[in-house]
């Protein structure tokens, strides 16, 4: 854009000084070439200024919203586990569990290889009216009675799921 489209512009818009304004209006009376391009950007904003914008319908928000709500949502997402290594880890508590109780009741002699390993537990006595054992076990029955509600609730809300 050069200097004289500047000046017009600014002169439709009434962004430029009384002084400027009065100049611009003065070259735009005695020169014919501002006369032209001042009569030519003012048909143009005036065409501008008359087109009106398309809009969009009333229940065009609405619309989209149940377009939205209508698609499946987004399932999240899972990490791939693989099962061997879950298995091997599950077969090494099973493993260690199995050794530990058998060292309990072969009273602490293990026959590995045709060779006896003995290995002493160390002794652990603990009163059966202690009140260590009874807190020990209220929580464990706690603990039970809770995870076996939400199981049972879990189940219950995914019947009620299928059935809707």
């Amino acid at each position: 854009m050069n200097n004289m489209e500047e000046k017009l512009w600014q002169y439709i818009d009434g962004t430029c000084s009384d002084e400027e304004r009065l100049t611009i209006a003065a070259l735009i009376e005695n020169d014919a070439a501002w006369h032209t391009a001042f009569n030519d950007m003012l048909q143009l904003d005036n065409s501008i200024s008359n087109i009106s914008l398309d809009e969009p319908s009333m229940a065009f928000s609405y619309k989209v919203m149940e377009e939205i709500r209508g698609q499946e949502a987004t399932k999240p997402l899972k990490t791939a586990t693989n099962t061997y290594v879950i298995g091997a880890i599950a077969g090494f508590f099973v493993l260690a569990i199995i050794m530990v109780i058998a060292l309990i009741f072969s009273e602490g002699r293990l026959s590995i290889a045709n060779s006896l390993v003995d290995v002493r537990l160390p002794d652990f006595s603990v009163p059966k009216n202690s009140g260590a054992i009874k807190i020990f076990f209220y929580v464990d029955i706690m603990l039970l009675l809770f995870l076996g509600d939400a199981f049972f609730r879990r189940k219950r809300n995914n019947t009620i799921a299928k059935s809707v």
